[in-house]
């Protein structure tokens, strides 16, 4: 229907029918009716006859995407042949071909044991791996190089002036004359009133 905007000019809504999507749709409603009916023909009355078809649809959904997602397809392909032929077999036994007052007993059973079945091919599409081999990859190929950058840099040379260190040469000296033994870096440090990474460089030296 058209519309009219402020400026009084005409335009038409951006409704446009896709002929693919409406045949899809119709068949999968005819579809989802012959489902209920075999259902409930076979003893699922009431709301448990239209959870089958939901169930059915859930379990092509979860196949489908499992195949889009680029991943291993082989569970997509199980499955989604598993839920195709639950369709198409409620579409051909509808068909006339089934008497829907008279359900043989393994039909009974085949339709019983279907929620089951369901809940085990939606659990394992919903919960199994779909990562690619290449993206599992990419943390292994790049852990060296995270290492790498993880290692702290190597510590800088603290450049000793030479009459420093002829200075902390007699200041040592007269520490060994006075007490027998070598000065220590934190007693250099504090007779010189040097920085810790200067009173080490400067002890280097010293021995």
């Amino acid at each position: 229907m058209p519309r009219t905007g402020r400026s009084g000019a005409v335009s038409s809504l951006p409704v446009r029918l896709d002929a693919v999507l409406v045949q899809a749709l119709i068949a999968a409603a005819l579809s989802f009716a012959h489902l209920h009916d075999l259902a409930a023909a076979a003893g699922q009355d009431g709301w448990k006859a239209w959870a089958y078809p939901v169930s059915v649809d859930l379990l092509l959904v979860a196949a489908w995407r499992r195949l889009r997602s680029g991943g291993s397809k082989a569970a997509g392909w199980c499955w989604f042949l598993v839920a195709l032929t639950a369709s198409l077999g409620a579409n051909v036994a509808t068909a006339g071909l089934l008497d829907l007052d008279d359900v043989p007993a393994w039909l009974r059973i085949l339709v019983a044991g279907w929620p089951a079945v369901a809940f085990l091919g939606g659990t394992l599409l919903a919960h199994g791996s779909t990562a690619a081999p290449e993206a599992v990859s990419v943390p292994v190929t790049e852990l060296p190089a995270v290492e790498a950058a993880s290692e702290p840099p190597p510590p800088s040379v603290t450049s000793v002036p030479p009459a420093l260190v002829a200075h902390a040469r007699k200041v040592a000296d007269d520490h060994r004359a006075r007490t027998g033994t070598p000065i220590d870096t934190p007693t250099l440090r504090a007779r010189l009133g040097v920085p810790l990474p200067l009173a080490e460089a400067i002890a280097t030296q010293l021995a």
